[in-house]
């Protein structure tokens, strides 16, 4: 039987809760979605989370990879259809969000976008790097990745674990793929307009110290933009900020009202009685 290439596909790191919101995580450039690891056991508290895993050799259009994911949520959806469903994107995975959320604009109910990558192609340097790595040998990404890492992540706030664990999901992509998706985000673009009929709330997460990419300026173009969001800095995060111990994403979706404990939760719950369930759990 000939061979079925791999798919993009939902990993569950935490058993189903199917009472809880649907929270889908959408990966950086090494699609492993894996690194949001430091961040499941207290967002599970509150959420049934899904983190998009991207094949190492799966070489697809935004569109393509789009609806890959609209797929798989319908998917989810089809055993309790009558949930919210909350769409997080980080860097990547913040583009890939913004080309989710405008093909399906009524289905989130809430997104949050992580230091987006949608400002890449407008750095004056990446179009030179990116069209000069297609010339790079595979033996020598390796190096390039271990070079990279300091402008990728706040090193001293990240545990000496999860260093190795973004290297190594950095070293796992062959050459091919680095090139295509340096591609995707060369070639990225949303319309304004697009963009503008997205009037769920979105939070807009930015790192202060982010040595790769502009993202506070991101954050605040994009807030221009949305018609509901709001946004909140980490002054001295890094790029890869949720792996950092003093980034905690579910204080963060807390402190700005994004969370819902329970969709079957009265909505008249005070705050006292939120904070006790939440403590709880």
């Amino acid at each position: 039987m000939p061979a079925v290439d791999p798919q993009p596909c939902f990993l569950t790191p935490k058993p189903v809760q199917s009472n809880s919101p649907l929270f889908i995580y959408l990966p950086g450039m090494d699609g492993s979605g894996e690194l949001l690891q430091t961040q499941i056991s207290e967002l599970a508290s509150c959420l049934d989370i899904r983190c998009l895993a991207i094949p190492k050799n799966y070489l697809a259009t935004w569109d393509v990879l789009a609806t890959n994911v609209l797929d798989l949520i319908h998917a989810e959806l089809e055993t309790s259809c009558q949930r919210p469903i909350y769409l997080c994107g980080e860097s990547f995975g913040g583009c890939l969000a913004m080309q989710v959320a405008i093909q399906s604009p009524q289905l989130f109910k809430r997104i949050i976008l992580i230091n987006p990558a949608s400002s890449l192609h407008q750095q004056f340097w990446f179009n030179w790097i990116s069209q000069m790595t297609q010339f790079v040998p595979s033996s020598l990404f390796n190096l390039g990745a271990l070079g990279l890492l300091p402008f990728l992540a706040s090193l001293a706030r990240i545990s000496q674990s999860d260093r190795y664990r973004l290297l190594t999901a950095m070293r796992s992509l062959p050459s091919a793929t680095v090139n295509w998706r340096l591609s995707l985000l060369r070639d990225f673009h949303v319309d304004k307009n697009d963009l503008q009929r997205l009037t769920q709330e979105i939070l807009l997460i930015g790192s202060g110290s982010d040595l790769l990419l502009p993202s506070v300026s991101e954050i605040a173009r994009l807030a221009e933009i949305l018609p509901n969001n709001r946004t909140f800095l980490l002054p001295n995060s890094g790029h890869a900020c949720l792996l950092e111990k003093d980034v905690n994403l579910y204080q963060i979706l807390k402190d700005n009202d994004f969370l819902e404990f329970n969709i079957n939760t009265p909505k008249f719950i005070t705050s006292t009685a939120s904070s006790m369930i939440t403590k709880s759990m």
